[in-house]
């Protein structure tokens, strides 16, 4: 439990997190127990993680789930519903990196020349970027929508990512992901409003999660500024997101929380 939970804050709720099974989303998950939920249903396409991460909460239910499949989502959020009959907050934190195109990155870097990445990236790596990190969030947005209407409330926080604002070299299909799971998700929280749905993004910097325990040396090293914070631990992630899954955030609406230390601002 982080320094910020604070016990009960969310007692009674029901909620959902996507790819609880590490990272962002663990953290999230156990932070909502440690919050008083009444359960937290748990999200990961890798079975055996997200079990193991809801073994160790007393309020947590582990689901296999791949954000990519609609009628996986579909089911999933009406599971939910059957079970406990409503759905108050839905956190989505599942997604995808290019551990692959990283290293042509790095090894450009290394070698002092540009990363030229755009001319050889293929059509499948295009595609399962935006297949799991939009077309993924418009899934589990749409489900969450339809979960809460008929309730005239509930709260969705997307994890998004800085990189949809300082676009790095080299890795235009990431970026070009996570900046339309922003726009989504603005787009979506102006339409959900008028319904007491509220919809925010966290936009993360370097984190310390599997991710970027699969990024390039070369890379990490590039992160390392002394002028700024160094990479976020998973739980101060979680803390904003909860925060915005929380009262205290009642008037944020379609916001983007650009939490990556410093290292730039939008």
């Amino acid at each position: 439990m982080s320094g910020d939970a604070r016990p009960g804050r969310f007692e009674g709720r029901i909620a959902m997190v996507t790819g609880a099974g590490s990272g962002m989303g663990a953290a999230v998950a156990g932070q909502l127990a440690a919050d008083g939920v009444r359960a937290v249903v748990l999200a990961d396409v890798n079975r055996e993680a997200v079990a193991a991460v809801a073994e160790r909460l007393p309020a947590g239910r582990a689901v296999a789930l791949d954000v990519a499949d609609a009628a996986e989502v579909d089911g999933a959020v009406e599971d939910v519903l059957r079970e406990y009959g409503r759905l108050d907050i839905l956190v989505h934190a599942a997604g995808v990196d290019d551990p692959q195109v990283k290293q042509w990155i790095a090894d450009a870097l290394v070698a002092g020349r540009p990363p030229g990445v755009t001319d050889r990236l293929t059509d499948a790596a295009w595609r399962r970027m935006m297949r799991v990190n939009l077309d993924g969030t418009f899934h589990v947005l749409r489900a969450g929508v339809r979960a809460m209407r008929p309730a005239g409330a509930g709260v969705i926080v997307v994890i998004g990512s800085s990189s949809a604002f300082d676009t790095p070299a080299g890795y235009p299909h990431y970026a070009a992901s996570k900046a339309g799971v922003h726009a989504l998700s603005q787009a979506v929280a102006k339409e959900a409003i008028a319904s007491g749905i509220r919809v925010n993004v966290v936009a993360p910097g370097p984190t310390r999660t599997g991710m970027a325990a699969r990024t390039p040396e070369a890379l990490r090293a590039g992160f390392a500024d002394p002028r700024v914070r160094g990479y976020a631990t998973p739980e101060e992630i979680a803390d904003i997101a909860l925060f915005l899954a929380s009262d205290a955030a009642a008037n944020l609406v379609g916001a983007v929380l650009l939490a990556n230390g410093g290292r730039f601002t939008a």
